[in-house]
C-alpha cells in the first residue's frame, strides 16, 4: 500500500502487470505525461505524451512485450551503482523501458511502457506474462473474466506486491482460468 496526501493507494506488480486498485497496466502506472498501457474492458488504451491511443479488443489480434529487462546479477549490481551514483551526484538514468507491440488488422504498433521491476523480471514471469497476453486476445469472454479477475484481486489485495511465488500462482491461475 502506498499513502499519498493522506489517501490510501492499493497496488502490487504481478510479473508485467501493475495493478492499482481495479486497473490493470502493462508495466507501471504512468503519471502524467509518462508513457504507459492500461488494458480495460474496452480495450488497450496507450497513455502519454505521443502515444495516445485506443485499439478495441475487437481489433487486437496479438499483444507482445518485447525488451523486457530480465533479472540477473549483473543487472541487480547495476541498479544498485546507478541508486548509488544517482544520490551522490544528483544525476542517474531514467527508469528502464519495454516495449508492447500491438498487433491489429492495419499491423504492429510499439508502445513504450516503464518496467515495475528495477532489477528486472524472473524468467518464469516474464513468459508466465507473456502467455497472460496471449489469453487476452483469444477472445471477448476470455478477456472479460480475465481482466475482471485481476482487477477484482488488486481491489482486494492489500500489502504491496506479493512475494514471488504468490505471484507466479496468480499469473498460472489467469493464464489457465479465469477464477482467480
Amino acid at each position: 500500500m502506498l499513502h499519498i496526501g493522506g489517501v490510501e493507494l492499493r497496488m502490487a506488480m504481478v510479473g508485467l502487470f501493475w495493478i492499482a486498485e481495479g486497473d490493470v497496466y502493462v508495466g507501471a502506472k504512468p503519471s502524467g505525461l509518462a508513457a504507459g498501457v492500461r488494458l480495460t474492458q474496452e480495450g488497450v488504451v496507450a497513455l502519454g505524451d505521443k502515444q495516445a491511443a485506443l485499439w478495441p479488443w475487437e481489433d487486437v489480434r496479438a499483444l507482445t512485450a518485447e525488451d523486457v529487462p530480465l533479472r540477473s546479477l549483473k543487472r541487480h549490481v547495476g541498479v544498485l551503482v546507478d541508486a548509488v551514483l544517482a544520490l551522490g551526484l544528483g544525476g542517474g538514468d531514467e527508469a528502464p523501458t519495454m516495449t508492447l507491440r500491438v498487433t491489429d488488422a492495419e499491423g504492429d504498433t510499439d508502445l513504450t511502457v516503464y518496467t515495475a521491476a528495477a532489477t528486472g523480471y524472473s524468467e518464469t514471469e516474464h513468459d508466465l506474462s507473456l502467455a497472460l497476453l496471449t489469453r487476452l486476445t483469444e477472445g471477448a469472454g476470455t478477456l472479460w473474466t480475465t481482466l475482471a479477475a485481476m482487477a477484482e484481486w488488486g481491489r482486494a489485495h492489500e500489502g504491496g506486491s506479493p512475494g514471488a511465488a504468490k505471484r507466479e500462482e496468480l499469473l498460472r491461475r489467469w493464464t489457465e482460468h479465469a477464477d482467480a
